[in-house]
């Protein structure tokens, strides 16, 4: 399995929901790749609640971007993570972000979607990834959720499968929790095939 993880996001990306998801992979000896719509320097936004009926927003950290979507080959990623914000209301109008998610999906790997990521997955052509499958996200995205065909989970973070989604920041310890835990499972599957193709 391969050590590099895809981030994929951009400008107006949730502080934490980008920054600890980076550095827990590379804690966790990964290569963590950041990937948006241009190689840029991002800019991050702080999402908090402060009582208002939705979240405000201030500015964020800078955050440099390593490549494009363009230059995305998704069979070079072991998993896939999608921060919130603001990000993905935007990114998902890139025409390369569709190959790159549809691919982790086709082939059954990790992905990570928390807050607004769920945004994304509207450029992925085939919903049947989705259908029945529990899933969350921040409150204002529930309809995102269930045009997906998926359920909507009532808890703050769900794991089905290879899929693993959270509310929002402050789910971000189990988030990365599972996460992490489905990168190490596809690591010793595949290391179980390739001893058993080696005893053959």
């Amino acid at each position: 399995m391969s050590k590099k993880i895809l981030i994929v996001t951009g400008d107006a990306a949730e502080s934490l929901e980008v920054y600890y998801p980076y550095y827990r992979m590379l804690e966790e000896g990964y290569e963590a790749v950041i990937a948006s719509p241009s190689k840029k320097t991002l800019r991050t936004v702080v999402h908090d609640f402060e009582g208002w009926d939705t979240y405000t927003e201030k500015p964020g950290y800078q955050l440099e971007s390593h490549l494009s979507f363009a230059d995305v080959e998704p069979s070079d990623y072991g998993g896939l993570l999608i921060p919130g914000g603001r990000a993905p209301e935007y990114i998902r109008n890139d025409a390369h972000l569709g190959r790159i998610i549809s691919y982790f999906l086709a082939n059954d790997l990790p992905v990570g979607a928390i807050c607004h990521a769920v945004q994304v997955f509207a450029t992925v052509e085939d919903k049947s990834y989705f259908n029945g499958r529990l899933m969350t996200a921040y409150g204002a995205c529930r309809l995102d959720v269930e045009a997906l065909g998926a359920i909507y989970g009532e808890e703050t973070l769900q794991a089905d499968g290879n899929l693993v989604s959270g509310h929002a920041w402050p789910d971000l310890p189990g988030f990365m929790r599972e996460f992490i835990a489905r990168l190490e499972k596809q690591a010793n599957l595949e290391a179980s095939s390739e001893a058993a193709q080696g005893v053959n």
